[in-house]
């Protein structure tokens, strides 16, 4: 039994494959990605063997939506954000063994091999069925392309196949008043031919599999899965009229071959989960050991573990086990899942984060200003593992500068410190009193709840419970107070100093699998030849060697000083100015003024009379039917007799005057956001400042700033101020100028998906918006 107990036990860590089709921001890394990579790296550290997969997922619609928007290919997509998300999760200490891509030749073959298996066994089959079809688009929508409200709790934001709020699968045709989210019309049902896979056939095998598992599996995830089945099993279909994805297989059989397969492509939720196995399969290959995958997948003392957010859950629980049990008939078992630590959303200032409407804050942006250590730290303490979190950058940095520099690093900078002051290296302790046997034992306890904690993956728990013992370690430096010891005569300076050494060194293995960059820094000082390659946290307690000599150290972690500029200005924050696109329908001479127009302009559910002085630069045919951008929620005022409702916003320098303006194709009425540099975050009106006055709006600085293109990104530069920005985002104008809001908050103006601009060349980088 003892010896059982000593053997390594083989961990599959599968973790959500991130969308190629955008940069990664702090909810993937709160939801999906920064547990596995703890959990991984303490099993790795206590001797387990572990394998780690996931990787891109580039197949579906919106990625071949997105291209004919931007006029690229699909592959070009994949290929820019796969690159970007490879530089984030380096940049993050990911420690993937493998980060595959669905697009992989070999995942694309087992893929397929798979289908044709299941199809021979009768688990795949064709039917004919009605789907979504856009009458605007001219093309069935996939799922997640339909949005309604929830006949079930009413949310207005269900999608075709799923409510997220309430979690009850749908079919498109159940969703109260649906719309197509590519152009808002309602779509109608076409009947077309797909396969199906039989997953009412797995419903009772599924039900034995998650009630045998429910004792280590996550509670929310067990429940999720019993309801599922509770409403009975319903079965999918696994193919779907669109053109970016994998090819349906050639079929020998004539009954089994579909009509118009070859304008077909297997669906992105049957084929993506397979990745997992397609990534394990490649990395043996790689390994030169092609058989090395059976470990971990074919074995039944091995332990898969599935780290992805709650919406996954069902993909993960249900569809990739009935896929795998019917895979193994005939064939070795395949290892289904032990345990699916699913966590439930990050959000961004109480909403929840998302791509599509810019509220992000991307991971490439967050740490061009704050550390990794910082961050993984935050979202570690704050993960949904068991509710939705909200994200505020004003907690971020008092959580890190309380807990992370003035708990933990203070400690481990005070005991380093005085140290290597006073000894220059580990010293040798005399007889320990009863503070010190005690200090031993809070270390001894605290190390093996810490442990606990993270294989039951409860990851928040674990760190809190390193923090109250670095707590512990601060008292007990303070009670022995090692700076009155020390005139008295080393030797009792030398117990209390060797008692601390002994904290610094057992905090610095438990930080490891949360905070690995902190954790080495620590170790260079305490002269410990370690790194990710060597640590071993079986050897957290063991003693230090005395003697060792001391590195100089500098502080492990440093206090943040909020880098985001203050959004108010002047008790105006921008996002209270109310900026909007509008067309001029018509142009009429001031009866007052001999320099100023009168403009009538549409903007969308309402026309308004502006009073502009642009007459001495814009002839009244140049400004019918341009798009201008209108400041609605300017104070009424009276011009020469004439009420203004609103100002146009225009560039000006050295006599030159040029509108602000957008393409056509943006519709009038839309709003103008400000998409901060910081966040990538979208800023835009929300209605809670009316009438504000013209010197208020004067206080902001708005310039324009020079465009171009950077390794595919978009560099906006204004003097000394750089920032880039996604340009698969917005679509940049051709005369490479762009405006920029520089105070109180930086960023650039966009409407309708693209920048706003002038709409004259000539105008030069820096000139003023008035």
């Amino acid at each position: 039994m003892e010896k059982a107990k000593k053997q390594k036990e083989k961990i599959l860590v599968c973790v959500a494959w991130p969308y190629a089709n955008g940069y990664l921001h702090l909810g993937h890394l709160a939801g999906s990605l920064l547990a596995p990579d703890i959990f991984a790296r303490y099993h790795r550290a206590i001797g387990n063997n572990v394998l780690m997969v996931s990787g891109s997922d580039e197949h579906g619609t919106p990625i071949a939506v997105r291209a004919e928007a931007e006029g690229s290919s699909p592959e070009e997509i994949v290929e820019f954000y796969r690159k970007q998300t490879l530089r984030d999760l380096e940049s993050l200490g990911i420690s993937f063994d493998l980060f595959f891509r669905t697009s992989h030749p070999n995942h694309k073959k087992i893929v397929k091999e798979i289908f044709l298996d299941l199809l021979k066994k009768g688990y795949i089959y064709k039917k004919k069925t009605v789907e979504a079809f856009c009458p605007h688009c001219s093309k069935f929508l996939a799922d997640r392309f339909i949005e309604g409200r929830c006949p079930y709790c009413e949310s207005p934001n269900a999608r075709g196949d799923q409510c997220d709020q309430c979690g009850k699968p749908l079919d498109f045709s159940e969703l109260l008043e649906p719309k197509c989210k590519i152009c808002g019309v309602t779509p109608s049902g076409k009947e077309t031919e797909h396969y199906f896979f039989k997953l009412s056939g797995f419903e009772d095998r599924l039900r034995d599999f998650i009630l045998k598992a429910k004792e280590h599996m996550k509670k929310n995830v067990v429940l999720f899965t019993l309801q599922w089945l509770e409403r009975g099993l319903k079965d999918r279909p696994i193919t779907r009229d669109i053109s970016w994805g994998i090819e349906i297989p050639e079929i020998e059989e004539s009954e089994l071959r579909l009509k118009g397969a070859e304008k077909k492509r297997i669906y992105v939720w049957f084929e993506a989960v397979i990745g997992y196995l397609s990534a394990s399969i490649e990395w043996a290959r790689l390994k030169g050991e092609p058989e090395k995958w059976k470990d971990f997948w074919l074995n039944p003392e091995a332990k898969p573990y599935y780290f992805l957010g709650k919406d996954n859950i069902p993909f993960h629980s249900i569809i990739f086990p009935a896929i795998l049990i019917g895979y193994g008939e005939g064939r070795e078992a395949f290892t289904l899942p032990y345990n699916i630590p699913a966590n439930e959303y990050l959000q961004l200032e109480g909403r929840q984060f998302s791509k599509s409407r810019g509220h992000l804050i991307t991971v490439k942006d967050f740490l061009k200003i704050y550390p990794v250590d910082a961050l993984r730290y935050y979202l570690t303490v704050m993960m949904p593992e068991n509710r939705d979190a909200s994200f505020v950058l004003d907690e971020f940095i008092k959580s890190v500068n309380s807990e992370l520099v003035g708990n933990l690093g203070n400690f481990i900078h005070r005991a380093l410190s005085f140290s290597y002051k006073h000894f220059g290296e580990v010293p040798s302790p005399g007889a320990l009193e009863e503070i010190d046997r005690k200090a031993l034992k809070d270390m001894e306890e605290h190390t093996k709840r810490v442990f606990k904690y993270i294989e039951r993956c409860e990851f928040k728990k674990g760190l809190k419970e390193v923090f109250a013992l670095s707590q512990k370690a601060n008292v007990y430096f303070d009670r022995k107070a090692p700076w009155s010891e020390v005139k008295k005569g080393k030797e009792k300076a030398a117990t209390t100093l060797y008692i601390s050494l002994q904290f610094v060194k057992v905090l610095s293995h438990l930080i490891y699998p949360f905070i690995p960059k902190g954790a080495e820094r620590v170790w260079h000082y305490l002269n410990m030849p370690l790194n990710e390659s060597n640590v071993d946290l079986r050897c957290t307690l063991a003693p230090l060697d005395t003697g060792t000599q001391l590195k100089k150290p500098s502080p492990v972690f440093k206090k943040l000083e909020k880098k985001e500029e203050s959004l108010t200005n002047g008790g105006l924050r921008f996002e209270e100015l109310e900026l909007r696109i509008g067309t001029v329908v018509s142009v009429s001479e001031h009866p007052q003024a001999e320099k100023l127009y009168l403009l009538k302009v549409n903007l969308g559910k309402e026309t308004r009379q502006l009073v502009a002085g642009i007459k001495p630069f814009y002839r009244k045919e140049e400004l019918q039917k341009k798009k201008i951008v209108v400041l609605c929620n300017l104070k009424p005022r009276k011009i020469r007799g004439e009420v203004s409702n609103g100002m146009l916003l225009a560039a000006e320098k050295e006599k030159v005057v040029s509108l602000l303006s957008v393409s056509p194709e943006v519709e009038d009425g839309t709003s103008v956001k400000l998409v901060e540099s910081y966040t990538g975050k979208e800023i835009s009106f929300e209605g809670r400042k009316k009438n504000i006055d013209i010197k208020d709006f004067g206080k902001f600085v708005i310039k324009i700033g020079s465009l171009k293109e950077e390794n595919g990104e978009a560099v906006v530069k204004l003097k000394n101020e750089v920032f880039s920005l996604d340009s698969h985002l917005y679509k940049l104008p051709s005369q490479k100028r762009c405006v920029v809001v520089l105070s109180p908050v930086k960023g650039v103006l966009a409407a309708g998906g693209e920048l706003v601009t002038t709409d004259r060349e000539e105008i030069k980088e820096g000139a003023h918006i008035r």
